[in-house]
């Protein structure tokens, strides 16, 4: 662990990250989410562990899954529309969903409600990885520790 990273982490206190890094227009149905890297604050780095808010509305992602990282989600508070091939759950406070590396079955959460959702999610840090989004023509390929955005075939956006 870093000498400058602290094993107990007031999440109040972390920096808030809002909207995501997808090009536009993909960008614009998560553009109310805000984060909060609990994970790197208590200085891990073999897992991710973030602390997320959907306000009304908010998606907490394009529909995606991916090839070597697991996912897992825990809802703290209000109800979230867990969105699969499969169709459409409600999640409620104490409810949790995961989503194995190389499941080819994409996912994210929608706020449907009028009232924020808090939960926690919780990834896996592979070094090498590949994200597959379902419903629109994007992937993402890890590089240098950071994800870059192309179309399917490969061409790259902006």
């Amino acid at each position: 662990m870093g000498e400058n990273k602290q094993t107990v982490v007031d999440a109040a206190r972390v920096a808030r990250r809002t909207g995501s890094a997808y090009p536009a227009p993909f960008d614009e149905p998560v553009a109310g989410r805000v984060k909060r890297a609990l994970g790197d604050a208590a200085g891990l780095d073999q897992f991710g562990v973030n602390l997320v808010t959907l306000p009304p509305g908010a998606w907490s992602s394009q529909r995606h899954w991916h090839e070597n990282e697991d996912e897992f989600v825990y809802i703290l508070e209000g109800e979230a529309t867990l969105v699969t091939d499969a169709g459409e759950t409600l999640l409620m406070p104490g409810m949790a969903a995961g989503f194995p590396a190389g499941r080819r079955d994409g996912h994210h959460l929608i706020n449907k409600s009028g009232t924020p959702v808090l939960y926690l999610e919780v990834g896996t840090r592979a070094d090498d990885e590949t994200a597959h989004y379902s419903d629109i023509d994007m992937m993402a390929r890890k590089e240098g520790g950071r994800f870059v955005f192309t179309r399917k075939d490969g061409e790259p956006y902006g």
